[in-house]
């Protein structure tokens, strides 16, 4: 049991630092002020104890009002540790999505220790952007994102300005951020 509150303390240490402490994403930092951020951690060891884990998340996340909970990250440290793997997973999570009628009510993204966009090498300093202590998935309600995308002056901008920050860091800021990266 200890070990899944490190993985949540971990977890949380990434979002506050690296996630809203970089601003990588400008619209998390006031629902974690307000706990309205939920880290979960799942035991799941195989792809179809994951997916139970995950709808149990997103029928916890139905049953709760926004101003309650309004976003969930899933830390799945024991299954998907292959980046290649945990890509093409997100193909069984779409389907999913749609089989349960959650398609246009959540959204599901994703964060791993060793993402790498498209058309990059592993070691481009990019990646950073989604590299997280576990392989995570972040459900975020549809309405949600609505609401971050029409109140940004600059949505599209944001890709860049978080790869340009994330390139400027020094060696020092890598290892501080990315412990279990740069360790």
């Amino acid at each position: 049991m200890d070990d899944l509150i490190d993985i949540e303390q971990q977890t949380r240490r990434w979002l506050e630092d690296v996630v809203i402490g970089l601003n990588l994403c400008p619209f998390a930092a006031e629902p974690n002020r307000h706990g309205r951020i939920r880290i979960a951690v799942t035991e799941a060891a195989d792809e179809e104890s994951l997916l139970a884990a995950l709808q149990e998340e997103l029928s916890l996340l139905d049953s709760l009002e926004e101003s309650e909970t309004e976003t969930t990250l899933v830390a799945a440290p024991f299954v998907l540790d292959n980046f290649d793997d945990y890509n093409q997973f997100f193909d069984v999570i779409e389907l999913w999505l749609r089989e349960f009628g959650w398609e246009g009510t959540y959204q599901v993204a994703g964060f791993h220790p060793d993402y790498c966009f498209a058309d990059t090498t592993p070691d481009d300093p990019g990646n950073l952007t989604n590299r997280s202590p576990w392989p995570l998935f972040h459900l975020i309600r549809e309405a949600s994102i609505d609401r971050a995308v029409a109140s940004h002056p600059d949505v599209d901008g944001i890709p860049a300005r978080n790869i340009a920050r994330v390139s400027a860091l020094g060696p020092e800021e890598r290892r501080k951020l990315f412990p279990y990266l740069f360790g």
